[in-house]
């Protein structure tokens, strides 16, 4: 097998030797999928397929089926691989409404489902906590089961998590104002199986798949968004991608004995903070976003007083960084020289120049470096 066979994200997935398990949005979709169908036929598809944003097709086993006038139930239980998932085996209900023609797809929060108190999110505030893509994949199954078995596509999704308020206990939620359950999450509808060494291994093996391929150029990338970016960027081979995730230090690292001409650094604004305020680890459980750091840079950019005391307790990272839009402060760009310049640090004088990009949860460009 050749090294171009062997390399990029999907092989270095494959070399972690985990298997991968399936987002709640991918469950809650799947549900959903399945109470549409019903309401419709009659009948409940079991199992349940549905197609994710790459193009896989799995097949959801139903754990609830219930049918009556005008609203169907489905739920599905989640299976989260291999990875320590503190929502593995939670059951996933969607409880899908007809409404009048023309009313759209309307989303509802049922129990175990958070809804958004603070600004910050990707989501407005008294929205249920079930994130875009998500909501579009759902979107997009109920537009295709209406095309199959002639119905208008007018309905209520109501996404429920049994024991979700407890789980949610365990995650991030409350400290971020989502209050009353967990959030449907998910942007390719795959858990890639979260390991330190079995990923940290896959990183090293990407670097060395890449240079042996004779690409100079690599990106590490926190996840699929991010990839995208890069890609469009600088239309970089697959094989040139590494799926950094987390471990930005491993890459820094590895490239600094391993050296490329060039390192992209690309992923989320929050996430590319904690590099820029020091932290190789971007893991949400290890470092934070430090927000009186965003609000000394945010001086730097011409921040008033006023303004820096506003990001100091902003809720989130992206809500110290809209601030900032408003204002016309190039925290984003701050933010990736700071980045850049603390990979540099970790590089030691290693011959690679390194670039940094930000993007927002959509993946548009919030921040960006030149290659230095």
């Amino acid at each position: 097998m050749s090294s171009e066979a062997q390399g990029g994200r999907t092989a270095q997935l494959k070399h972690t030797g985990l298997r991968p398990g399936w987002t709640t949005g991918a469950c809650a979709t799947a549900a959903t999928t399945a109470a549409y169908t019903a309401l419709l036929t009659g009948e409940f598809p079991d199992p349940v397929t549905i197609t994710l944003p790459k193009g896989q097709t799995p097949a959801f086993a139903l754990a609830v089926e219930e049918l009556g006038d005008g609203r169907a139930t489905a739920g599905v239980v989640k299976d989260a691989g291999d990875d320590p998932d503190v929502t593995h085996g939670a059951l996933v209900r969607s409880t899908v409404r007809l409404l009048p023609a023309g009313s759209g797809v309307v989303f509802k929060a049922g129990p175990g489902v958070g809804t958004v108190t603070l600004p910050g999110l990707p989501l407005e505030v008294g929205e249920p906590a079930i994130n875009p893509v998500p909501r579009q994949m759902m979107r997009d199954h109920i537009a295709r089961v209406a095309a199959e078995h002639g119905g208008t596509g007018d309905v209520e999704i109501t996404v429920s998590v049994d024991d979700g308020e407890e789980i949610a206990r365990f995650t991030w939620n409350i400290r971020l104002g989502i209050l009353g359950g967990i959030s449907i999450l998910g942007t390719t509808g795959i858990v890639v199986p979260y390991s330190c060494s079995a990923w940290i291994d896959s990183i090293r093996r990407g670097v060395d798949v890449a240079l042996a391929a004779g690409h100079r150029h690599v990106a590490g990338c926190t996840g699929s968004t991010s990839e995208k970016t890069v890609v469009a960027e600088y239309g970089l081979p697959e094989i040139a991608l590494l799926d950094m995730g987390d471990f930005a230090g491993a890459v820094l690292k590895y490239v600094r004995r391993h050296p490329v001409e060039r390192l992209t650094i690309c992923g989320g604004f929050a996430k590319l903070s904690k590099l820029a305020a020091g932290h190789l680890d971007l893991h949400s459980g290890r470092s934070q976003v430090d927000k009186p750091f965003l609000a000394r840079l945010a001086r730097q950019g011409g921040a008033s007083e006023e303004l820096a005391a506003d990001i100091e307790v902003a809720n989130t990272g992206l809500a110290a960084l809209q601030l900032c839009m408003a204002a016309g402060v190039p925290l984003g760009d701050l933010v990736a020289v700071a980045a850049r310049d603390e990979a540099l640090s970790v590089l030691r004088g290693a011959p690679v120049a390194v670039d940094v990009i930000c993007i927002d949860r959509a993946g548009a460009v919030v921040g960006r470096s030149d290659p230095r």
